[in-house]
């Protein structure tokens, strides 16, 4: 709305011009009362709501300090004065989208107004006075949003705030969380599974399902189970070599079996078992449209024609899908669920349970060529194996609606189901199972251990302690918030655990050597070092006294003149000596790491620079460390022992400081 303007008076002379073109004057007084006046009409009205006053001038500069800069203008001010709400801001109306969106994918598509009130006063302070007509468009927004995840899916509303409000989708972690709160009604007995893909070894966010799992089992005396979920012989194909791998790393990460390993290949029988008894009782049906063709149907809530043929065809039809000399290839025929077409999400209506697969399988061979897909695998599995509680990504919302529906088709419960959101490391990216494999085919990476891979595997080889990645898991919790940390956050965890127990060790590269001058003699014929600064229990690291004439290595990057040789003298460095002063610290001057050159030993530092491993050479104290030895480098970092080469050399690759 506009008002035009003409200052006459100290008072503005304003003519409110409304939807019809129609002027009525009217007089604004600034202040905190802020009072309109009608003057035409000679009474009181109250101020539109929700109002700011921009008053434009003839040099069209705008001023909008509100009512009482509009009415002490210069009485030679002249302009338009424009009223307009703090909610039409763009700004506000994409802050309501976004955390309305936020709050359907967290909530399973059953977000909240007042959840979303609440996160735009966080956001947005200044609104509060508005509060009234917020709620209104609020709700709107929540509305939209709900219908979008109910009918469109979760998938689509991660979509729509990664392309509109990527920020929405990670939580940083603000405070610290300790350990993981009960489940709901503290239950004794639980029982839960970790349920990989064999499919290569364990991820970093492998990890989290054995941590989360491992720990309810251990807090609600229950039990764990670990399941190879490997139905899948073309996405997917299963390792042969990862089974074992992965059994092993899920005894690392909890220092504990799992009470029971459940690989579902060997159990096909019982699910194809199952899928007759569906096709009988009518709970499901074999279909041989064309995906895109079903798609279309199930899209506008139209009947396959499949789904209305006499049982009996379904049952004969499933015989031919089992039947090497039935005709029928991968993707010329799937079971689908029989559910309700008016479902409002899609992915829910008629969802596919099996399909062809004629691949043969790592471990079964060619026994089978109908798999179940995971939903239905997975779906039966938990009720045989007498599951409790199913600790979840949200991603996989849709995955727990279409096994609900089979449970409640069968007459079954439904295990308690929990959901975590998605968690980023910044310096990892984005990293698959299955690319990881091509790259490291390709010689890009070396194995699974290379120091660069986000897998456990590597994580072992860099020396990091299992209870380091445990308590990083259970520091974040159980949450649906999406969260982004930095390697930071697991490498604190990590110094936590190993600190106090890891030896220090002077390792110098680029070495630079120099004479010692030494005026007095060491009183002694040896030279004690602590192991570690604050565990006297570690003992210390021995050297021979240094004598006039030894040389001494200092990494060139430290040469300075005055310098502090670290629990031995002050010394005057020039271009080929080092000079003695004293030995007692008396002054400031920078202590330095360094080692004698006939008490030390080649070694090699590795550290990922720019993801490239770029090697350090440098000389050690002479120290005898075996493969797999963590220690710490004094003014360096953690490294862990890698290689000892043929001569001698150690080889360490860098963990962190």
């Amino acid at each position: 709305m506009l008002v035009q303007a003409t200052r006459l008076t100290p008072i503005l002379d304003l003519h409110y011009l409304d939807s019809s073109h129609r002027s009525s004057p009217i007089l604004i007084y600034g202040g905190a009362g802020r009072r309109w006046r009608n003057i035409g009409q000679n009474r009181a009205e109250a101020p539109p709501q929700n109002v700011r006053i921009s008053l434009r001038g003839a040099d069209n500069r705008e001023s909008t300090n509100g009512l009482w800069q509009a009415s002490r203008a210069k009485p030679t001010h002249r302009g338009m004065i424009a009223m307009t709400s703090d909610l039409d801001d763009p700004e506000v109306a994409k802050a309501i989208r976004k955390f309305a969106l936020q709050n359907a994918l967290e909530y399973d598509g059953a977000g909240e107004m007042k959840s979303v009130l609440g996160r735009m006063f966080g956001a947005h302070p200044n609104l509060k006075k508005h509060a009234r007509d917020l709620v209104g468009l609020i709700q709107n927004a929540v509305d939209e949003a709900n219908k979008l995840a109910n009918e469109q899916g979760l998938e689509h509303v991660r979509i729509l705030l990664e392309e509109e409000a990527p920020e929405a989708l990670e939580k940083r972690v603000k405070e610290r969380r300790e350990g993981l709160r009960p489940l709901d009604g503290e239950p004794t007995g639980v029982v839960l599974r970790f349920a990989p893909n064999p499919n290569g070894p364990m991820s970093l966010g492998h990890s989290r399902g054995v941590v989360i799992n491992s720990e309810f089992a251990r807090m609600h005396e229950g039990e764990v189970i670990l399941r190879f979920d490997d139905t899948d012989t073309k996405r997917k194909p299963p390792s042969i070599e990862a089974y074992d791998t992965i059994a092993k790393e899920f005894e690392w990460l909890t220092g504990r079996a799992p009470d029971r390993i459940v690989t579902a290949s060997e159990r096909m029988p019982l699910y194809l078992a199952h899928v007759i008894e569906d096709i009988e009782a009518e709970r499901a049906y074999v279909c041989t449209c064309a995906a895109g063709d079903f798609k279309e149907l199930r899209d506008a809530k139209k009947t396959c024609p499949c789904r209305s043929l006499a049982t009996t065809e379904h049952v004969e039809r499933w015989e031919r899908m089992n039947d090497p000399k039935g005709g029928w290839q991968d993707g010329d025929a799937v079971v689908r669920i029989r559910t309700d077409l008016t479902l409002p999400n899609p992915a829910l209506r008629d969802w596919p349970a099996l399909r062809i697969q004629t691949a043969p399988h790592p471990k079964v061979g060619d026994a089978y060529r109908v798999w179940p897909l995971l939903d239905y695998q997975s779906a039966i599995e938990d009720h045989l194996q007498g599951v409790t509680h199913i600790v979840r990504g949200k991603d996989l919302m849709d995955s727990t609606r279409k096994q609900t529906l089979l449970y409640d088709m069968r007459g079954w419960k439904y295990p308690d189901t929990l959901y975590w959101g998605r968690v980023k490391v910044h310096e990892f990216g984005s990293f698959s199972t299955s690319a990881m494999r091509t790259d490291i085919e390709a010689g890009t990476y070396s194995g699974w251990d290379d120091p660069r891979l986000p897998t456990i595997a590597a994580f072992r080889s860099k020396g990091y302690a299992p209870e380091a990645i445990r308590s990083f898991w259970l520091e974040q919790g159980l949450t649906q918030k999406d969260i982004a940390v930095s390697m930071k956050t697991i490498e604190s965890h990590n110094v936590k655990a190993i600190e106090s127990t890891t030896p220090r060790y002077s390792f110098v590269q680029d070495p630079l050597s120099r004479r010692l001058g030494m005026h007095e003699t060491w009183p002694s014929n040896c030279f004690n070092i602590p192991s570690h600064p604050e565990n006297a229990s570690m003992g210390n690291r021995q050297w021979p006294a240094p004598k006039d004439g030894d040389s001494i290595l200092i990494q060139a990057t430290d040469f300075s003149a005055s310098l502090r040789l670290k629990e031995f003298a002050n010394v005057t460095v020039s271009e080929d000596a080092a000079i003695v002063e004293d030995f007692d610290r008396s002054d400031r001057r920078q202590i330095i790491h360094w080692v004698l050159e006939h008490h030390s030993r080649d070694a090699v530092l590795l550290i990922v620079e720019e993801n490239q491993i770029k090697r350090h050479p440098g000389r050690l104290e002479n120290v005898d460390l075996e493969l797999g030895k963590v220690v710490q480098l004094e003014r360096v970092g953690f490294a862990i022992v890698t290689e000892i080469q043929e001569d001698g050399t150690l080889v360490f690759t860098y963990l962190h400081d």
